[in-house]
């Protein structure tokens, strides 16, 4: 399987070309230019031709010490990972002088480029595709993204490299193995499913960064300006022998504070990373700790039914760190009492001091949000309780709580069955989780419970 990496100056269609390829809307698509900032990787199928490809900033020509430097290298980096480039430009606004620059780069570089000429729906695109053949990169490839036209023609340029490509392999002699793509052969030698992760927070609490730490290289953009990352950036990684996906996300303000599409589309794009995962790291700022958009994502988190760790980063510069690490907890506790347990890790994503103990409490927390309990371990707790703290009346008549059981994990659900289950009072549902919670060991997840209205399911009425 071949890597292809998408470039070009920005607002050319990039994003919309790499969704298409994929097969999904997973890439931020916008009118606005410079929307992509990360680059982002999936896997892409075109016909019966597998490979994997990379979506990347726009190209721009920066100053020194700037953001659109920092795009630059991110950019640089996937066109030296990628096996071969494709160079997107708008047909309809024409050639314009930052396309010659940087084909003329790209011609310089190892990399073999293909060229396309994107937004070729109709007419208005050909002057535009007759002027690439200026770039010195042989014939365009005239392309719609949008609406999905020329792809025949994009595969037929893929095909050919990967035929010659395996043709080198070959020529190579005895012993060297062809290349050859197979679906889900990257998974054979791992039985273990992969431990996804989404890292989500306020803008600038160091998401980008803490990815970076743990991963040991400058994989995503990171730096101190608010607002960096806008997609949701999948990158794969391995921990201690098992493979692991962390999700960087967007920084999610207050929603009064959410100006413009671009934005929103950014957050929601966030959740959607949230969903995807299966736990949850909330990372805060020790400088600012707890403010009232972090605990609204905290319980968002928790509505979701994730598996949560709260990182506080930037904790060097804390003076007085353990009576502030007591402060946290007993603000947390008492603003969310639904998740009571929840892991507190400090450190520092830019020192790399603490990050150690982060992934070994996401792994505790993830086989806590898989535990399950016998049914007849539970209808014995369930007894003890109700003889312990009875029911409440419900029409003057004590609400009997007859059978209980365990109907999921991934958090713990649990399902009561009685009569008047519906008449139970939040308290003394509270009463039962709390119990639960203590009594199995379910520190810092949801713990959701059911009422059920019909008596014991395995006995006929």
């Amino acid at each position: 399987m071949f890597t292809l990496a998408i470039v070009g100056r920005p607002n050319v269609g990039k994003s919309t070309l790499f969704n298409r390829l994929i097969g999904k809307r997973i890439a931020l698509v916008d009118d606005t230019p410079g929307v992509t900032r990360d680059r982002r990787e999936g896997d892409a199928r075109l016909a019966d031709l597998s490979f994997r490809i990379i979506d990347t900033a726009g190209l721009e020509e920066p100053g020194d010490g700037d953001l659109q430097r920092r795009m630059r290298e991110q950019t640089d980096r996937a066109v030296e990972q990628a096996d071969l480039c494709l160079l997107l430009i708008d047909a309809r606004a024409g050639l314009t002088p930052l396309d010659t620059h940087f084909a003329r780069l790209l011609r310089k570089g190892e990399t073999p480029v293909l060229l396309a000429a994107n937004k070729c729906e109709g007419g208005a695109g050909q002057q535009g595709l007759i002027d690439a053949y200026a770039l010195g990169l042989g014939e365009p490839i005239a392309l719609s993204a949008e609406h999905g036209q020329g792809l025949g023609e994009l595969y037929d340029a893929l095909a050919e490299f990967q035929e010659a490509r395996n043709a080198a392999a070959v020529d190579e002699g005895p012993g060297e193995p062809v290349p050859v793509a197979i679906e889900g052969d990257d998974n054979e030698d791992t039985p273990d499913r992969p431990l996804k992760i989404a890292i989500v927070g306020r803008p600038n609490a160091g998401k980008s960064t803490l990815i970076n730490q743990l991963i040991g290289e400058e994989r995503l953009l990171a730096g101190p300006e608010a607002g960096l990352t806008r997609d949701s950036i999948a990158v794969e990684w391995e921990w201690s022998g098992r493979p692991v996906r962390l999700f960087d996300t967007a920084g999610m303000r207050k929603r009064a504070r959410v100006s413009g599409k671009l934005e929103k589309l950014a957050v929601a794009d966030a959740k959607r990373a949230m969903g995807f995962a299966e736990s949850v790291i909330l990372l805060i700022d020790a400088t600012a700790p707890f403010e009232k958009q972090d605990l609204h994502i905290a319980d968002m988190i928790a509505r979701e039914g994730r598996a949560m760790v709260i990182a506080v980063n930037k904790w060097d510069l804390i003076d007085y760190p353990q009576e502030w690490l007591k402060a946290l907890r007993n603000q947390l506790d008492e603003a969310l009492p639904q998740i009571r347990g929840v892991p507190l890790i400090t450190l520092s994503a830019l020192s790399g001091k603490g990050v150690e103990k982060l992934l070994p409490a996401v792994a505790k927390m993830n086989a806590v949000w898989n535990k399950r309990i016998g049914t007849a371990i539970l209808n014995e707790w369930l007894s003890e309780m109700t003889e312990r703290h009875p029911p409440p009346l419900s029409q003057g008549r004590r609400i009997k709580l007859r059978y209980m059981t365990q109907v999921s994990t991934r958090p713990p659900t649990f399902a009561v069955f009685s009569p008047k289950g519906q008449e139970l009072p939040g308290a003394y549902a509270r009463y039962l989780i709390n119990g639960l919670r203590a009594d199995f060991d379910l520190p810092g997840v949801p713990i959701r419970l059911r009422m059920r209205r019909r008596s014991n399911p395995y006995v006929d009425e």
